[in-house]
């Protein structure tokens, strides 16, 4: 627990207090790539959260991986027109699978 959090209060199972952690930089980030998309206003936002120069945020934005892209989707309307029903279709990428006798030979080189 924080040595600045003293608040404490007595219920009848014992004192208890709040324990309260302030949000960190990556945090800050992440809510601003879930808001914005522009890489100098998700700066700006993450800086005025966290109270820090706009330049500092800006590099660590650029250190973090960029954000995976959403499966493509496709959205399709079926049945009659009174009552329509809606399919929505998802295409992840399969991932590449690698036989065991070449994956000896990569790890070799």
């Amino acid at each position: 627990m924080s040595k600045n959090n003293n608040e404490s209060w007595n219920t009848k199972y014992g004192k208890r207090r709040v324990r309260e952690e302030k949000p960190t930089l990556a945090e800050a980030i992440e809510a601003a790539r879930g808001f914005i998309e522009d890489i100098d206003q998700q700066a700006e936002f993450a800086a005025s959260l966290m109270g820090l120069p706009i330049d500092q945020v800006r590099a660590e934005i650029l250190k973090m991986a960029p954000p995976r892209k959403e499966p493509n989707k496709s959205v399709v309307f079926t049945g009659s027109a009174a009552a329509p029903r809606t399919i929505v279709v998802e295409r992840k990428p399969s991932r590449r699978i690698i036989p065991a006798a070449s994956r000896a030979a990569l790890l070799n080189q």
